[in-house]
């Protein structure tokens, strides 16, 4: 597993793609959180206060996580390099977590210049350090378990097809569905077990600084069932 995870890492900074992935994901949080006027600007909110950031960033990563994932396996597919790595001498299970973990923690050495943002607010606070640090705290981990399964459903689309735009579609569809897709039907159909199905109010709630067990629960259940797809999908192909 720790062999392809290097690989992974590796060739994702062998490429642009690392780079572009970090430069994007950063460039369009700065725009929007310190440039553009509008309701996610941090300046004109008028409080010391990350929730603008924690509300962007999730769509942004709905878009930039397939973006990463999209290659994983379809790119193996479109190279007739995947059977030979299913021949070599280790587990599915392992390739699935290597792929996994690779695209993992390229997103999060992303999310880590973030951290300047809570660093800036803290002073721009009055007086300084006039930040809900708890809520920061969860929020940050809401995003790392929203990452968690956003990465697990783009690995698992990256194997229904040997072309990476399709894989790229599938993934933004899934977690688009994920994300908000059960909330409008939630409301829609006034079902509040629907809306349970959905990312969005697990994400929000751990927001608020509640690291609710349920919640984490959630979404361990959600990145093991995609990892556990991707498992059986590979399983498959190796038949």
């Amino acid at each position: 597993m720790l062999a392809i995870l290097k690989k992974e890492i590796n060739s994702f900074f062998a490429s642009p793609i690392g780079y572009l992935v970090i430069a994007i994901f950063l460039l369009l949080n700065s725009l929007f959180l310190w440039l553009f006027k509008g309701e996610f600007n941090i300046l004109d909110y008028g409080f010391a206060d990350l929730s603008s950031f924690f509300l962007l960033a999730p769509w942004i990563l709905i878009f930039l996580i397939p973006a990463v994932t999209m290659r994983s396996f379809s790119d193996e597919k479109k190279q007739g390099t995947l059977e030979l790595l299913l021949t070599k001498p280790i587990s599915h299970l392992n390739i699935v977590l290597g792929k996994y973990f690779g695209a993992f923690i390229l997103i999060l050495i992303a999310l880590l210049p973030t951290l300047l943002y809570v660093y800036t607010v803290y002073q721009l606070g009055n007086p300084v350090g006039n930040l809900d640090v708890g809520s920061t705290l969860g929020s940050y981990f809401g995003l790392l378990f929203l990452i968690a399964s956003y990465t697990a459903i783009g690995v698992f689309a990256s194997t229904l097809s040997d072309n990476q735009i399709v894989a790229f579609i599938t993934s933004v569809f899934l977690c688009f569905l994920f994300y908000i897709g059960f909330e409008g039907i939630a409301d829609f159909t006034s079902s509040n077990l629907v809306d349970q199905l959905g990312m969005s109010s697990h994400y929000k709630s751990m927001s608020r600084g509640v690291l609710d067990t349920r919640d984490i629960i959630y979404f361990l259940s959600i990145t093991i069932l995609f990892l556990m797809l991707t498992k059986l999908n590979l399983t498959k192909e190796s038949r």
